[in-house]
């Protein structure tokens, strides 16, 4: 099949009629993440890294990247668990989607993550991609790298030269396709916050048609104490160059009752200095509108959750 056959490219890009082809590459499959490591620690920036390939192939095809080096983490060992203790689930950078929107723990501890990820293509897309490969990506309209800015998750980074680090969400996004990731270390994991007792959680987002690269969407937690939030937040994605942490809207709800004016007033205050880029898809104003009316809807939507959750279900 050709190479950007069933994926989709990142929206604004133009697809000429005639095939395209990736630029020639040497492609290494190593067995172990040392190995991985050393490849990288020797290419440095001549070398990518392929995850699941439904974003990079895409980028090759397009010639938009033209590594000189592809190193395929398929064959490592060790990257594709899912783990919890009290505070953490830690999913492996090369977790399938598909595997994480039906693991029971993701559902259980994460369940913001697994709202979001029935909203990323279509099981065939999700059955390949990963979720660190989304994350290294940072598309600002993609799904679980607005979720892990909303949840202050980090991301576990290595290198043959530093070993392990870990980035907070909220460094490691720095601008379209862009990451604080260096040239030589690989996004091993990324660990995920508990979601407290008595939290609802909602993802909204609008796009063309089902399966589409979304317009504008947002992740929303809500925690309730004695019918107060006691608890919000909010990213929204497909308004810039990165996801975007609305803390102002944050701080606004806190100590207010649950409401359409407690809502409506965070809606607006989530959008105000937002600067969206236009294009065929939709205006700048039509973004800015179409992310009050999500936050809106995700925090009516998150609050009704954490006060099911908090009257046990009823």
């Amino acid at each position: 099949m050709p190479a950007n056959e069933g994926v989709v490219p990142p929206a604004g890009a133009l697809l000429c009629s005639a095939t395209v082809k990736p630029p020639p590459f040497r492609y290494v499959a190593p067995r172990s993440l040392e190995e991985a490591l050393t490849v990288l620690a020797e290419h440095a920036d001549d070398a990518k890294v392929l995850a699941g390939g439904q974003s990079m192939v895409p980028l090759l095809s397009l010639r938009l990247a033209s590594p000189s080096v592809l190193v395929d983490l398929s064959h490592v060992g060790g990257l594709d668990g899912i783990e919890a203790d009290d505070d953490t689930v830690t999913i492996g950078a090369m977790v399938r989607q598909r595997a994480a929107e039906r693991s029971d723990v993701v559902q259980d501890r994460v369940p913001l993550l697994s709202a979001a990820l029935p909203y990323i293509g279509h099981p065939a897309i999700r059955n390949r991609g990963t979720v660190g490969g989304s994350i290294a990506h940072a598309d600002p309209s993609a799904e679980i790298p607005t979720v892990a800015l909303a949840l202050d998750a980090e991301v576990v980074a290595t290198s043959a030269a530093a070993g392990e680090r870990r980035i907070p969400a909220a460094d490691l996004f720095e601008g379209f396709l862009t990451t604080s990731l260096r040239e030589d270390e690989v996004l091993t994991a990324v660990r995920m916050p508990v979601t407290a007792p008595g939290t609802g959680v909602a993802f909204e987002e609008v796009a063309r048609r089902h399966g589409d690269f979304a317009l504008v969407g947002t992740a929303a937690v809500v925690r309730l104490a004695d019918g107060k939030v006691a608890e919000a937040r909010l990213a929204v994605m497909g308004v810039g160059g990165t996801p975007v942490r609305a803390h102002a809207a944050e701080a606004a709800l806190m100590g207010a009752s649950p409401g359409d004016e407690a809502f409506g007033a965070a809606a607006e205050s989530a959008a105000d200095g937002l600067d969206p880029a236009s294009d065929l898809h939709g205006s700048a104003a039509y973004r800015t509108h179409l992310a009050k009316v999500v936050v809106r809807r995700a925090l009516a939507r998150a609050a009704a959750g954490a006060a099911a959750s908090t009257n046990g279900g009823s």
